[in-house]
């Protein structure tokens, strides 16, 4: 079931994005606190994203000095800004739900690649011992690992959400 999880949890969003406007009422002021929210979630997305180097390293530069799942994070707080844009309980269970499974699995299995194919070099990080490197954000780097893509999304979910309010 975690593989499924893993590899069917984008698709599973989209899936779950038509339960969520069906459910929707969202207010301006629920709508300007969730979307807060989510922008501060999407601003940590796209500075892990700066400074990603997928699958060549264990990178330790930017956020990853301060979290090992810099980008799962910052997914959080884009599913708990909607979860409050969309005011409703409902839609809250659905994205809370969403998130706890699709993303432990996620990180479950992305851990145990980095460790298959790191070893001691994702041991080190994970306990903390691996120095930070010292690296400069890049939006190539951003652009690389396909952030443009949440931003998207995030923009035309909060557009659907506003269109919406009654």
């Amino acid at each position: 079931m975690r593989r499924w999880l893993t590899r069917f949890r984008v698709g599973l969003g989209f899936a779950l994005a038509g339960v969520v406007l069906l459910l929707a009422q969202p207010t301006w002021m629920s709508w300007q606190i969730g979307l807060a929210v989510a922008l501060a979630g999407e601003a940590l997305r796209l500075w892990a994203a700066g400074h990603l180097e997928k699958s060549r390293e264990v990178t330790t530069s930017g956020p990853y000095r301060y979290t090992r799942h810099p980008l799962y994070l910052g997914s959080t707080l884009i599913g708990i800004g909607l979860a409050i844009a969309s005011a409703h309980w409902g839609v809250a269970l659905v994205v809370l739900g969403y998130l706890g499974t699709t993303l432990t699995a996620a990180r479950h299995s992305e851990e145990a690649h980095l460790r298959e194919k790191f070893g001691d070099a994702y041991d080190a990080y994970a306990e903390r011992r691996a120095a930070p490197m010292a690296r400069r954000f890049s939006w190539a780097r951003a652009r690389y690992n396909r952030e443009h893509h949440t931003m998207a999304g995030l923009a035309a979910g909060f557009a659907v959400l506003a269109v919406m309010i009654r």
